[in-house]
Order: structure tokens, then C-alpha cells, then sequence
């Protein structure tokens, strides 16, 4: 179900984000469609052979003094301790080995987590192997060289990778328990919602065994019915970090929300909605998850007969990028609307799982292009064969048509709208895909 968490980690320079950026390599175009989301890179999915991961970017701060360089290291692979799990530590052969690599080193070795050290930078094997001889100093493990840019030894590296993921990584156990991930930036509330929950329902909580990453599980039952919440606030760090903060929380949600089935997506009333509220919840709109945006501390706002009209405005100006989200006002506190949450989360989690009959689906597109001719071009003008439902979970359909580069965004959107207006899908979105037939093949 959940992909394993790789994270890269090195000081300034060592080619990061060159590595990182011919991992991630198309998907990175892909993602950055969702306004406001991945605009820093931080994570991206990647697969080699029949595995997949997610990969993140801990980042390269330019700091001014070595002192700092050892601080912001020791944030950064920290992070990456928390979250990930399996370490890729970068070096650089053209520097050689630095008194911080080592430092670094050490923290790494102490973490107990699987660690993959690559030397970046050898572009000639011939010519620097001797250097990359010298990391053998570090004492963890065989060093392994590549070359980012010149895509060199990275079959290697990833080979070295994905030995150290579970053998069943991506599978496991089929738990048919609703997964719920709460997620949203520092002191919104999430962790209030879990505990009023929990207090209301009166069941035993326990931390499930074997979460590594830096969330908690927490199954709860309601109406008979158990649920798995997963709380990125879960695991609160003693030393915070500053420059980071942002991004830490990021990685988080990146994780929370891969595991998830529902994502409740928590805003705080008072604060309003901004802009890394739409970074968190682009992470879950991405990902396909059901999503349900939760506006705690309601019971903080002044009212007229307006104010969830218009506040619900602003929310869904600033998450325009997602207008199936449902919206719900609550107040942890005092526990207003928490216990309808629940509805809610079986409702999307129905929707995720629907599926609709090809015929039906086909009456329907039909009907919509006979109300609103599709696109033409130089005389050419886009015909649309049939639609068929191939996957939930997001629900997922091919539009089969004569000339690909015909079908304009616009036009699927349209399309969208229209299955939308026939069945709801509220709370969750619909993936499109497009693929051309000769129409003698019809």
C-alpha cells in the first residue's frame, strides 16, 4: 500500500539536486501542474524495474560559515532519520572526504537505518577510483560511484536501493480499514481533533508497531466501524527547526498522505487559508487521495448569516485546483461537527470506490458533446470514440479519440463536469487519460 521513503542527504554542492532531478525525471513536469505545490522539488515518485519509491530532497542551504553548514547537515539528516526509509548519503570524489561527511556520517550510523553511500562526480572510473577508495574511511559500507550528470552508475546505486526495501514494499497486508490522515501546517489543531475523537469514542488507543516514519497510528472505532488515523503531529521535536520547519512539514505529508485513503486537510479559521495550506492539500490532490477540508477553531469566528458563504469563497479560491474537496467547520475544543466527520469520511471513501458502467459513461459523453461541440484545429476537428472506467482509487477513465493533440484541457474538464453532475465523485478527483485510435480501428 505505502511506497518506502528514500531521502537524499548531503552538504551544499554535492550535486543533489541534479541527482534528484534525473530520478525524478518526467514526473517532476508532471507534478508541478498543481499550483503552489512543488515548486521547491521536494519530493517525486520514481521507479526502477518493478519497484517504486518516494524520493526526497532534504535540500542544499548555502549557509556562510562552517558552523552552520554543520547545523543545517545535522537538521537535514535528521530529517531524513525521521522520515525515510533508506538513506541515500551523497558525497562529492572532486572535494574528497570533508570533516563534515564524517560527522554526518556518524549521526547516520547511529539512526539504524539502511544507508546507500554514493560518490557523485566520477566521470571517469578510470581516472577517479582511487578517490572513491577513500570513503571507505566513513565505515558505512561500499561506497558507490556514480555521476548525476552524466547519468553514470545509477543502475548500480539504484540496484543498492532497493536491496534494503521490505521484500513486500508497497504491497502489504490487505487491511480493509479506512485510513484517515490528518494533515496541515503546525498548530492547526490536528492533533485536538484526534484526542476529542478519541475522548467522545472512548476506545483504547494504540500505536500500531512498525510505523517507522514520523507519524502516528491511532485506530479508533465509531458506530462499530474501525478507522485508522494517521497524525502528522504525532511525534513533536524537542529542538525545532526554523529554516526547515516548512519543508519538514511537507515530508511529513508526503508520507501521512501515501499511506492514506481520506485525507482531512486542516485549516485554522482564525488564520484563514494560505498558501502552504495549498501545498499541503496539493500533496493529497496529486496523490488521488479523498480529500475533506476540515476548518478547525469555527467556535473563534464572528458570525452573520454570510460568514460560511463567504469563507467557504476564500477556500475554495485559494484550492481552486481541487473543487470536488468537501468542506466541513468544526471546533476540536468543543467538539462542534467532529462527530459528522465520520459520514464524511465513508462518503468519499464510497465515492473513491465507485465505479460506473462503460455504457452509461458512453450515454453521458455523448449527451455532452452533443450540447457542446469539442475543439477543432486547421480544419481538423477532434472526434471522441468511446470512455471506459479503468481503475478507483482514484476513479480513473480513457477517452479513446481520433487526434490526441485535438483534446484540449479544457474539453476534459468539461467532460469531467458532466460525469460529476451525473454521480457527485464529491470529495474525490478524477484522473483522465487520452488515447488516440485511427478511425478505421473503430
Amino acid at each position: 500500500m505505502s511506497k518506502p521513503v528514500v531521502a537524499v542527504v548531503g552538504r551544499p554542492n554535492v550535486g543533489k539536486s541534479t541527482l534528484f532531478n534525473v530520478l525524478a525525471g518526467e514526473k517532476i513536469s508532471i507534478v508541478k501542474d498543481t499550483p503552489g505545490v512543488t515548486r521547491d522539488r521536494i519530493y517525486a515518485d520514481v521507479s526502477w524495474l518493478d519497484r517504486e519509491f518516494t524520493l526526497i530532497d532534504t535540500g542544499g542551504i548555502e549557509p556562510e560559515s562552517k558552523d552552520i553548514i554543520l547545523s543545517q547537515m545535522r537538521e537535514q539528516a535528521q530529517i531524513a532519520i525521521d522520515t525515510a526509509d533508506v538513506i541515500i548519503f551523497l558525497t562529492d570524489v572532486r572535494q574528497g572526504l570533508q570533516d563534515a561527511d564524517a560527522k554526518v556520517a556518524d549521526m547516520l550510523r547511529r539512526s539504524g537505518k539502511p544507508i546507500v553511500l554514493v560518490v557523485n562526480k566520477v566521470d571517469n572510473f578510470d581516472k577517479f577510483m582511487p578517490d572513491v577508495y577513500e570513503f571507505y574511511n566513513l565505515g558505512i559500507g561500499d561506497p558507490v560511484p556514480i555521476s548525476a550528470s552524466s547519468r553514470l552508475g545509477l543502475g548500480d546505486m539504484l540496484d543498492a536501493l532497493i536491496a534494503h526495501f521490505p521484500e513486500h514494499a508497497g504491497e502489504e497486508e490487505e487491511d480493509e480499514r479506512p485510513r484517515v490522515a490528518i494533515v496541515g501546517k503546525p498548530n492547526v489543531g490536528k492533533s485536538s481533533i484526534i484526542n476529542k475523537l478519541l475522548g467522545e469514542q472512548r476506545v483504547i488507543v494504540s500505536d500500531i508497531a512498525g510505523t517507522t516514519r514520523d507519524a502516528i497510528d491511532t485506530e479508533m472505532v465509531h458506530d462499530g466501524k474501525e478507522y485508522v488515523f494517521i497524525d502528522t503531529a504525532g511525534l513533536r521535536r524537542k529542538n525545532k527547526i526554523k529554516e526547515e520547519l516548512e519543508r519538514y512539514s511537507i515530508i511529513r505529508t508526503v508520507t501521512a498522505v501515501e499511506r492514506a485513503d481520506v485525507v482531512l486537510v486542516v485549516i485554522d479559521a482564525t488564520e484563514g487559508v494560505t498558501e502552504q495550506d495549498a501545498k499541503i492539500a496539493g500533496i493529497a490532490h496529486e496523490r488521488g487521495k479523498g480529500i475533506i477540508i476540515v476548518v478547525n477553531k469555527w467556535d473563534a469566528i464572528e458570525k452573520n448569516d454570510k460568514t460560511m458563504r463567504e469563507y467557504e469563497n476564500k477556500v475554495r479560491q485559494v484550492l481552486s485546483f481541487m473543487p470536488y474537496a468537501e468542506i466541513m467547520y468544526v471546533s476540536a475544543k468543543s467538539g462542534q461537527r467532529l462527530p459528522k466527520l465520520f459520514e464524511k469520511i465513508d462518503m468519499v471513501i464510497q465515492n473513491q470506490n465507485l465505479r460506473v458502467a462503460t455504457g452509461v459513461l458512453n450515454e453521458i459523453m455523448m449527451e455532452a458533446v452533443a450540447m457542446q461541440q469539442p475543439p477543432s484545429d486547421k480544419g481538423k476537428r477532434l472526434k471522441l470514440f468511446y470512455i471506459t472506467q479503468v481503475a478507483v482509487k482514484p476513479p480513473t477513465f480513457v477517452i479513446f479519440v481520433n487526434d490526441k493533440e485535438l483534446m484540449h484541457f479544457s474539453y476534459t474538464r468539461y467532460l469531467e463536469n458532466k460525469i460529476r453532475e451525473a454521480f457527485g465523485f464529491k470529495g474525490t478527483s478524477l484522473k483522465f487519460f487520452i488515447r488516440q485510435r485511427k478511425e478505421k480501428e473503430q
